[in-house]
């Protein structure tokens, strides 16, 4: 054994060889991950603040349109009235009644959401923004009710959520 010429040769075979301190790490799997990762980020991020619609929902159309902003979301649709996804009343009673009324469950949900945005930001001027995503068959006499009521509960500027037309020329 002594004969060996190369030392490195000799430390194994002596069993004297380390491991080096150097991990070899997987740079391609790694890269993968990491694009795969960004990807999905970019993909799922929406910078212009779209809001899903229900599928069922036909909104109006309009040329002059803003983007979306922060603000309660009031959806009306063929039976039923929602804040921000959570039921606040149904149409249908409305309908029956056949004129304008206060929506009392949708005038406490306004109204305890624009007593937490004023608990959360104390030193800011209340906006009264909400935004109403209606069907356009919805009838005339919902519409008018459902803006009043907000209007009650503090809401009096009011946005209604349309589909982009192209601007004609």
């Amino acid at each position: 054994m002594k004969g060996v010429p190369l030392r490195f040769v000799w430390n194994k075979v002596s069993g004297h060889g380390a491991r080096s301190p150097n991990a070899g790490l997987n740079l391609v799997s790694f890269i993968d991950f990491l694009v795969v990762t960004v990807i999905f980020l970019l993909m799922s991020f929406s910078a212009s603040g779209e809001i899903a619609v229900d599928k069922n929902v036909k909104l109006p159309k309009a040329e002059n349109v803003e983007d979306v902003i922060d603000a309660p979301m009031v959806a009306v649709n063929g039976n039923q009235i929602l804040v921000d996804g959570a039921l606040a009343g149904s149409t249908r009673a409305i309908e029956e009644l056949g004129r304008l009324q206060k929506i009392d469950e949708l005038f406490n949900l306004l109204k305890n959401k624009r007593e937490l945005w004023k608990q959360v930001q104390p030193n800011k001027p209340f906006p009264g923004v909400c935004i109403l995503q209606v069907d356009q068959n919805v009838p005339a006499l919902v519409v008018k009710s459902v803006f009043q009521t907000a209007a009650f509960a503090g809401y009096p500027n009011v946005s209604f959520m349309v589909s982009k037309l192209p601007k004609s020329q």
